[in-house]
């Protein structure tokens, strides 16, 4: 029986009795620019999509040149892609594809100069590269930054090791790096020489340079607001000017050093004893409006999304929960095959939830009910969060990038 074959089989035993095998959904919004996608709260982009994943919905896979934790990121009819090989990691790779055939349009390679020592289960390619349409900026655990153009050519690179020698932890970098208003806002956080950069994304030139706690921070920056982004740490969250890395607010309660915050609107969801909501369209004093604050919600190592009037975790049990966004109340839990890395993403009515061994789940859900609606086995292990833009879903395993056909 070949794989393809196999796929199929799973799909069509785990949909047996649903009914929803021609159902589609349609969201708003274009293109998968960061990591929890352009409005930073995991809802996915403006194409229709299969209630489930039938043999016809695997568009394509493509080998991929090493590993890597990090997402794909979409623009336009390109997805790019970073990843790390070699014995000790340390040739790095962003590879550039064409979302309609899965074609390698160009990839480049750089050496990294920082330390590749990490964890055996992550990799030096764990933080997801970001895009503007302009510039492709891609973080590497190395602290290597590099940027392209959208068509491979190198703009610029830094070795940021070399400008702070002291920067680094035993388990790996991984925050991914985000682009407002022309700056690239670069999360460096650690137990010893611990920083954010605002880069200049022509150039790469500091426009800024902010100290942060000294703990070790895996966390990604989310995007609150035109020239302002949320530094999520330990220590709990800051809401920093891009223009020149002044504060706005702090929430200073303790955050998660692993899943990151989302947002929606002018509330933030933090992971903070369970999850805190923040009003940062109401600042009291430097400090945003506390709505609700839930131990129900439980975010384990995948970050939390929200959409409508729900906010979703999966904990470390590999449970999803939803509670409302008004008042953190829960409203539903489904258990799930996990362990799960990959932080979840929404489309519509359904979250598209991937454990680490590659199981793709669908879940379809009202403002009180939800069920397993379909599964997908791509059997290999799957660390990195999805993409959802450009006709389908993108997924990155060890050795593949995976796009998953929109209904036609």
């Amino acid at each position: 029986m070949n794989r393809r074959w196999k796929l199929a089989m799973a799909v069509t035993v785990s949909l047996v009795g649903t009914g929803m095998m021609a159902d589609t959904i349609v969201v708003a919004g274009d293109g998968w620019p960061r990591f929890q996608g352009a409005a930073g709260s995991g809802e996915a982009a403006s194409i229709q999509l299969p209630a489930s994943f039938p043999e016809a919905s695997l568009a394509w896979r493509v080998d991929l040149p090493g590993r890597g934790l990090s997402g794909p990121v979409v623009s336009g009819d390109k997805v790019f892609l970073s990843a790390s090989s070699g014995v000790q990691q340390d040739r790095l790779h962003v590879v550039c594809f064409a979302v309609a055939s899965g074609a390698r349009l160009w990839e480049r390679q750089v050496w990294a100069t920082g330390r590749t020592m990490c964890h055996e289960k992550t990799s030096v390619a764990a933080p997801t590269p970001c895009t503007d349409g302009k510039h492709v900026v891609v973080l590497f655990s190395s602290n290597d930054l590099v940027c392209f153009d959208m068509n491979g050519g190198l703009l610029w690179l830094r070795g940021i090791t070399a400008d702070y020698p002291n920067v680094s932890n035993s388990l790996g970098m991984a925050s991914s790096p985000a682009i407002v208003d022309d700056v690239v806002v670069v999360q460096v956080e650690n137990d010893s020489e611990s920083y954010t950069l605002g880069v200049d994304v022509s150039t790469g030139v500091n426009q800024w340079r902010l100290s942060r706690p000294k703990a070790a921070n895996w966390t990604s920056p989310v995007v609150l607001d035109a020239g302002l982004i949320g530094l999520q740490s330990s220590a709990g969250m800051e809401a920093v000017r891009v223009r020149d890395g002044s504060v706005a607010w702090r929430y200073d309660d303790g955050a998660s050093t692993i899943p990151s915050s989302c947002r929606q609107g002018q509330v933030v969801y933090v992971p903070s004893h369970g999850v805190t909501a923040l009003d940062f369209a109401d600042v009291t004093d430097g400090r945003p409006k506390q709505l609700w604050q839930t131990s129900r919600l439980s975010p384990g190592t995948s970050s939390p999304v929200v959409s409508g009037g729900l906010v979703f975790a999966i904990s470390k049990g590999d449970v999803l929960t939803a509670c409302r966004t008004t008042d953190g109340e829960r409203v539903w839990q489904v258990r799930l095959q996990g362990p799960f890395s990959a932080t979840p993403v929404i489309v519509g009515d359904r979250i598209v939830c991937v454990s680490e061994r590659g199981l793709v789940q669908v879940v379809t859900f009202t403002d009180t009910t939800a069920d397993v609606s379909g599964t997908l086995d791509l059997e290999d292990q799957i660390l990195g969060s999805p993409a959802v833009a450009a006709g389908g879903v993108f997924l990155r395993s060890n050795t593949s990038l995976w796009k998953l056909r929109a209904a036609e």
